[in-house]
């Protein structure tokens, strides 16, 4: 099972949208993928979840975690080999690792947390809770946005991560990711 949370081999410049629920990750990601002519991973939890739901009208629980994290592995790995510079990431597993701390009184699988530190991008851009709340099947925690943004925001210094901060509307956003983005693309 180990092997299916391994970040394969890539010379790629990969970056992550990482933050709190309804923060504009999945949009931003898409954007980003469109400007630079590249691919985008999606977020496997969402049609993982959503499936879960649809059939069982059950929300994650802890030993959903694992499987979430292979399938998150799994497209990033596939979707790797389909682009040539730049890979835009709508998530990645320190982002399930932080998830799973919050709704889990603070457990992580060890495996889990094993990769989601040992994987690595060249940047992060942590979404902040600027943006309006879309509620859906899935979120649950609209009242708990700026405690999970600390959570986000910790992790990421935590554990030494390039990041920046994303404030703003769409565009604002967009532009400063692209400026970073040009600075990695150039070195």
């Amino acid at each position: 099972m180990e092997e299916k949370l391994r970040q394969e081999p890539s010379n790629l410049i990969k970056v992550v949208l990482f933050g709190p629920e309804s923060t504009g990750k999945t949009t931003l990601s898409q954007q980003l993928a469109r400007h630079y002519n590249t691919v985008w991973v999606p977020e496997y939890a969402r049609e993982y979840l959503q499936n879960k739901w649809n059939n069982e009208r059950k929300t994650c629980e802890p030993h959903d975690l694992l499987p979430i994290a292979e399938g998150q592995m799994r497209l990033e790995n596939e979707l790797s080999k389909k682009t040539t510079d730049l890979l835009i990431c709508d998530t990645d597993l320190l982002e399930t690792k932080v998830y799973s701390e919050a709704y889990y009184i603070g457990h992580c699988d060890p495996v889990l947390e094993k990769y989601a530190l040992q994987n690595k991008y060249a940047l992060y851009f942590l979404t902040y809770i600027d943006t309006p709340w879309e509620p859906d099947d899935l979120r649950d925690k609209p009242n708990e946005r700026e405690e999970m943004f600390k959570c986000f925001h910790e992790t990421l210094e935590k554990y030494d991560r390039n990041f920046v901060i994303l404030k703003g509307d769409k565009k604002t956003r967009l532009q400063t990711a692209i400026n970073h983005i040009d600075k990695l693309l150039q070195t």
